[in-house]
């Protein structure tokens, strides 16, 4: 089981591009833990973004501590279980 947090479409993109260094520091944390496996915009940012994490716990965490969330330039985000159907094979060395 994996966990997707999908953010609402930023409500001011100039304050998000400001906010930006601080966010990618945050994520990086999660990444570097292990329970960020992959996060990013949509196509148009104004869809908003997704991430998906190893645990609900992370995922609510981040959240709530994202800068963008704090700075108000997400509105709403929500988690949402997900069941991956295709998992890679571990590839030999």
């Amino acid at each position: 089981m994996k966990y997707v947090l999908l953010y609402d479409g930023a409500s001011n993109l100039e304050k998000a591009r400001d906010l930006f260094p601080a966010h990618r520091a945050r994520w990086k944390e999660f990444l570097d833990r292990g329970e960020l496996l992959m996060i990013g915009p949509f196509g148009d940012p104004r869809q908003g973004a997704m991430a998906v994490f190893r645990s609900k716990s992370a995922a609510e965490e981040f959240a709530r501590t994202d800068p963008f969330v704090e700075g108000g330039v997400v509105p709403k985000w929500e988690v949402r279980e997900w069941r991956e159907a295709i998992v890679p094979e571990p590839t030999a060395p």
